[in-house]
């Protein structure tokens, strides 16, 4: 008997340390993404990976321009595995300072490559356009027209009722001044958003916000990537309408990618996989998010309609990303 139950003793503790060390194994698995996608892609995102694979995941969101300042401040010590959403060539701008760590994943052969760093510095996932948002009622209480260049934002009759997202915290800000510069050239692009900032009534911390004050009418003409505009209205603000620049405009492809030193490179990788599989892209549209997809096998929303015949520019995402702090901070001193 005394056997026995010694015996019973070394099972339970083998057990017990075997259950310890699940425990602390998992523990390990945890991971945390940096994300700058609309909260409830983020949200529906994380929650169908952790199902998936069993990996705790969590997530903070913030606009592209503050997840570049967070991880350069955490540049020693990266608190967060995964950058997942935001204009790529912030991700670029990243790449340069040391903050993001390479990793072609096996699923990125799916992604067309105009739409991934051949490196594997970043892969995109999704792609939208820039364009203006406007309050119809507005426009029409104004006996104005729709703006559809970028010199119909300088009339007179805009003057203090525009709205823009800012360069350095902004994604789409950014997108916009690169866009400008490379539309003009960087000297007269610059004198036009010198003239630009005169119109402007306020400057918003994130690029999905400009759709939001425009429905509100507290501005009558907005900047912002046109998928936002398309879930606006459906959420409810049936007044606004958009419309793209004549002259050309540029776009965005939304990426993910491994941030440097990452806490938990196995997972990350792993997050990264699955976020370049067609039923990982397609869950945007669930949630409100009306982007283009970069997998051709993922079924896109119907939503964008308003992608046809869009003027589009030959963005270039390298100079974009290389030249940003350059651009920003020539934006910042321009607009005192």
């Amino acid at each position: 008997m005394k056997k026995f139950f010694a015996f019973i003793s070394i099972i339970a503790i083998i057990f017990s340390t075997l259950a310890v060390g699940h425990r602390d194994k998992k523990s390990d698995k945890e991971l945390t993404i940096y994300a700058s996608l609309m909260e409830e892609q983020a949200i529906a995102a994380v929650d169908n990976f952790q199902r998936q694979t069993g990996i705790k995941t969590n997530f903070i969101r913030m606009s592209s321009g503050e997840i570049l300042k967070k991880i350069r401040e955490e540049k020693d010590s990266m608190k967060a595995s995964v950058w997942y959403g935001g204009t790529a060539d912030t991700f670029i701008a990243a790449y340069e300072e040391g903050l993001i760590e390479p990793y072609i994943s096996p699923n990125a052969s799916f992604i067309p490559p105009e739409y991934k760093d051949e490196d594997g510095k970043w892969t995109g996932i999704y792609v939208g356009y820039l364009g203006f948002v406007a309050n119809d009622k507005w426009l029409k209480k104004n006996n104005l027209n729709m703006p559809n260049s970028w010199d119909d934002l300088l009339k007179p009759e805009f003057e203090g009722n525009i709205v823009l997202p800012n360069p350095a915290t902004s994604g789409t800000a950014y997108t916009m001044v690169s866009t400008i510069v490379q539309l003009m050239g960087e000297k007269e692009g610059f004198e036009y958003l010198k003239k630009l900032d005169k119109q402007v009534i306020k400057y918003t911390k994130s690029g999905l916000t400009p759709g939001i004050v425009v429905g509100l009418k507290e501005a009558g003409v907005g900047v912002t990537f046109l998928n936002n505009v398309v879930r606006y209205k459906k959420d409810g603000y049936r007044n606004i309408i958009m419309s793209t620049p004549k002259e050309g405009t540029g776009y965005e492809i939304g990426a993910v990618a491994l941030l440097k030193n990452a806490p938990n490179e196995d997972a990350a990788k792993m997050f990264i996989d699955w976020a370049l599989t067609e039923k990982a892209q397609e869950i945007g549209q669930q949630v409100g998010s009306y982007q283009l997809l970069t997998n051709p096998k993922a079924t896109p929303p119907q939503e964008p309609a308003y992608l046809t015949n869009v003027n589009l520019i030959d963005y270039d995402f390298q100079y974009a990303g290389k030249n940003r702090n350059y651009l920003i901070d020539k934006f910042m001193k321009n607009t005192k």
